[in-house]
């Protein structure tokens, strides 16, 4: 039998990929993070398969579940919100399982600052103000941090940040970005992205904490911040389509 931990997309069943929606079609159990995966996503699943909502579980218990799985010769379904990859809490699991012997592969889906983006309707890298997004989140009640991946050290770049598991700490967040983005730096909060109750809330470093409080939102939002998220830019044009740039795919220069 094989594990497959499959990214469930931001929320929406319609981003799940082909392969990700083909598996959970054919397994007999599914096991899926139900405070952030929604039930549609696993609607798929074939009849009389074993389902569980694992936000309740502990890794002990989830663990015993592939292991009952695995007795019997059934492929297990592990779905996980967004792209597993990222911060999906797969590698204490993968260790499980090849102390075990199990096999086990990885189907990526679509992260959620990749669906804020196109729920935004813009692009993050803007062409001489932002070229680089940095993932990272703050720790609150989660995992510490390691030593230099600091909020401050990442502000030092000046480039856009996404940043997870962060909207309890947005007076902290506010406090370490200003000095370095200034007070009028644009904002983003993602809330469920992908979710039928989604909402994308602008504002700046000076005010989206208020906004935030007053839109009720205390869990399951993205931060973005930066430069790029400006819903008006003076940017030059990227290099990419410059008829007087030539590559290996255009090597001629359009003397009109």
């Amino acid at each position: 039998m094989t594990v497959f931990f499959v990214g469930a997309g931001p929320g929406d069943p319609e981003l799940l990929t082909l392969k990700a929606a083909r598996i959970i079609a054919a397994c007999p159990v599914c096991l899926y993070a139900g405070s952030l995966v929604p039930p549609a996503v696993v609607e798929g699943a074939p009849e009389g398969a074993r389902v569980l909502d694992t936000a309740p579980m502990t890794l002990d218990e989830t663990h015993a579940e592939i292991l009952a799985a695995h007795a019997k010769g059934q492929d297990v379904a592990r779905v996980h919100s967004g792209d597993p990859s990222l911060y999906g809490a797969i590698a204490e699991q993968i260790r499980r399982l090849r102390a075990d012997g199990i096999d086990y592969q990885i189907v990526p889906g679509v992260p959620a600052y990749v669906a804020a983006a196109a729920a935004l309707g813009q692009e993050l890298t803007i062409p001489e103000i932002a070229q680089s997004i940095i993932l990272t989140r703050v720790s609150m009640k989660s995992t510490s941090m390691p030593e230099g991946e600091t909020l401050e050290n990442f502000a030092r770049s000046g480039t856009t940040l996404a940043i997870h598991l962060g909207i309890r700490a947005l007076r902290e967040i506010e406090r370490v970005l200003v000095p370095f983005y200034g007070q009028d730096c644009p904002v983003v909060v993602a809330y469920r992205v992908g979710w039928p109750d989604e909402q994308m809330i602008r504002g700046t470093l000076s005010d989206i904490r208020l906004k935030v409080r007053e839109a009720k939102i205390t869990r399951t939002a993205l931060i973005l911040v930066g430069p790029a998220l400006a819903e008006a830019h003076e940017f030059v044009d990227s290099a990419l389509y410059d008829p007087t740039k030539f590559h290996v795919l255009r090597t001629g220069v359009d003397k009109d």
